[in-house]
């Protein structure tokens, strides 16, 4: 008997894999729809488990990012790559 709170295979084959591959595509809208807006992150399956890659603007718009990955994809093995841009001003002038 399988542990419901373990963490599923997304490679499974079936109804599970396409639940995942579903689960993954709402992530993706959700993250394009909602209050992030955010279209420069990916969420791909690759060996076994969801990673989300890609850049966003603030530490607070990655940490949302985060939080809603970890609703949609709860149960599954998530692994995150996200850059916080640098929109700093530069300290010095450009030598040309």
């Amino acid at each position: 008997m399988s542990d419901p709170a373990a963490p599923q295979d997304p490679t499974a084959s079936g109804a599970a894999a396409e639940n995942v591959e579903y689960r993954v595509a709402h992530l993706q809208d959700r993250l394009a729809a909602e209050e992030l807006g955010e279209l420069g992150v990916r969420a791909e399956i690759r060996a076994g488990a969801i990673v989300v890659t890609g850049t966003v603007p603030s530490t607070q718009c990655r940490e949302t990012l985060l939080r809603v990955a970890h609703e949609e994809l709860a149960g599954l093995t998530v692994h995150t790559d996200i850059v916080v841009a640098d929109n700093a001003r530069p300290d010095h002038a450009e030598e040309l």
